[in-house]
């Protein structure tokens, strides 16, 4: 729910934790700021949001080795340690919003990568992210701003 906006979501694979733990498939249980959001202008326009917003291409992408000095952050590729790719072959990631989980102090294997991003289609389960349709991330991306929480309840 954003206001009187409501939007069905997909959460994790394995539902929702108080105790986050990298790889688990949980969604984190808490309320999270909005850091920032990042798109592809390869397939979207700057989405419309109060937020930084980033660009993202195929160098882009997010350290998830919890014994990496850049655990939990993004980095350039190629990068030597566990990482995910940012510019998916999927949509998934054409506009995301990073939520500061486990964003600041970073604690080393308590999730990584915790993102608001678009959902495949029929809403199938993330791997601990939070996940809308395409056409609701726009939606949502216009509301948020730098002092927006998401609230994850479980």
């Amino acid at each position: 729910m954003a206001g009187r906006l409501v939007l069905p979501c997909a959460l994790g694979r394995s539902g929702t934790t108080h105790d986050k733990r990298e790889g688990d498939g949980a969604t984190p249980v808490g309320r999270f700021r909005a850091l920032q959001a990042f798109y592809r202008p390869d397939r979207v326009r700057r989405p419309p949001t109060r937020l930084i917003a980033s660009r993202i291409d195929g160098g882009d992408g997010w350290c998830d080795e919890p014994g990496d000095r850049n655990y939990n952050r993004p980095v350039r590729l190629p990068y030597p340690a566990r990482h995910e790719r940012m510019c998916r072959e999927d949509e998934l990631y054409d506009v995301v919003v990073d939520l500061a989980c486990n964003r600041g102090p970073i604690r080393k294997g308590r999730g990584s990568a915790i993102f608001l991003h678009c959902a495949k289609p029929g809403l199938p389960p993330t791997e601990g992210c939070v996940a809308v349709g395409s056409g609701a991330i726009a939606r949502l991306a216009a509301r948020i701003g730098p002092r927006t929480l998401i609230e994850i309840v479980g």
